[in-house]
């Protein structure tokens, strides 16, 4: 697994990762020096490098970075690569991107427009990181949660369910890229089945939870 992006999310990723036995490598902006107590403290399993490494050494790569940051992500080390989009449009912080504004793009399709041979799946986007750290639940428990999920790629989106999977969760396809707006900021699932961010633990959501909420969005 490599990350483009170490923040909350993709700390919290790479965590549940470690402890289903999968290798990472870790990236962000400010360089792999800047990562080493992370890298550390997950373990023999996680390693710090450059983004173009980290790229290159994932089988899937997860991009968890501003979307103000698109423009600053280099393609090639991306190309044919399974890449999960965690990222979410927020106007405060990333300034008014005109597309995402009229909604005539989502987020993931944007991100597509910068990394065009990158076979996007757009997951882990609605969830609070603490819940997804908290959450995590073995297969076959009554109490395990699900995730949407939403690309183009068959292929992609079985690599990513069974990522997901590993790690404890269960996978609800919410369709094409085109429909990745159904799990963005603001609508149903964004969060809510989770339950309150002030209630660290949160609270499991179900298949039919989070297939009910993807369907009562509306744009």
């Amino acid at each position: 697994m490599g990350f483009i992006g170490s923040g909350y999310i993709g700390s919290t990723i790479a965590r549940l990762a470690v402890e289903a036995g999968h290798q990472v490598v870790l990236s962000n902006s400010r360089g792999p020096e800047t990562l080493a107590d992370t890298a550390a403290e997950l373990g023999p399993r996680a390693s710090a490098a450059t983004s173009g490494e980290a790229a290159a050494a994932g089988d899937i790569v997860v991009v968890t970075v501003p979307v103000k940051s698109f423009p600053d992500l280099t393609a090639a080390p991306l190309a044919g690569k399974t890449v999960i989009d965690t990222c979410n449009y927020g106007p405060e912080r990333d300034g008014h991107i005109p597309e995402l504004d009229s909604k005539s793009l989502t987020s993931s399709e944007l991100l597509l427009r910068y990394t065009p041979d990158a076979m996007l799946v757009k997951a882990f986007n609605n969830i609070f990181f603490k819940h997804l750290l908290s959450l995590a639940r073995p297969a076959g428990a009554a109490d395990r949660s699900y995730l949407p999920i939403a690309g183009d790629s068959v292929s992609a989106k079985a690599a990513v369910t069974g990522f997901i999977e590993s790690i404890g969760y269960g996978v609800v396809d919410a369709g094409a890229l085109a429909d990745s707006w159904r799990q963005a900021t603001g609508t149903p699932v964004w969060g809510t089945p989770y339950g309150p961010f002030s209630n660290e633990k949160g609270q499991s959501a179900g298949e039919d939870a989070i297939r009910a909420a993807l369907a009562t969005a509306t744009r």
